[in-house]
């Protein structure tokens, strides 16, 4: 399913920048959209990512078969 694959991509990519807005000293989720994730802070952009690839193996491997 094409659609599942551009989720993934794009949750890839939210991964990326909330790793290097990490870097830059920015919370994405809180100071962007007031969301306290508590002790999750630090692996919130390793879950986007692995979700997003996850989705995005999964929509490939759907749009073979």
């Amino acid at each position: 399913m094409k659609n599942l694959s551009t989720v993934g991509v794009v949750l890839i990519i939210w991964g990326v920048v909330d790793f290097g807005a990490s870097y830059a000293g920015i919370d994405v989720y809180y100071d962007w959209f007031g969301i306290d994730v508590g002790e999750l802070y630090p692996y919130t952009h390793w879950i986007a990512g692995g979700i997003g690839i996850a989705l995005t193996y999964f929509g490939n491997k759907e749009e073979e078969g």
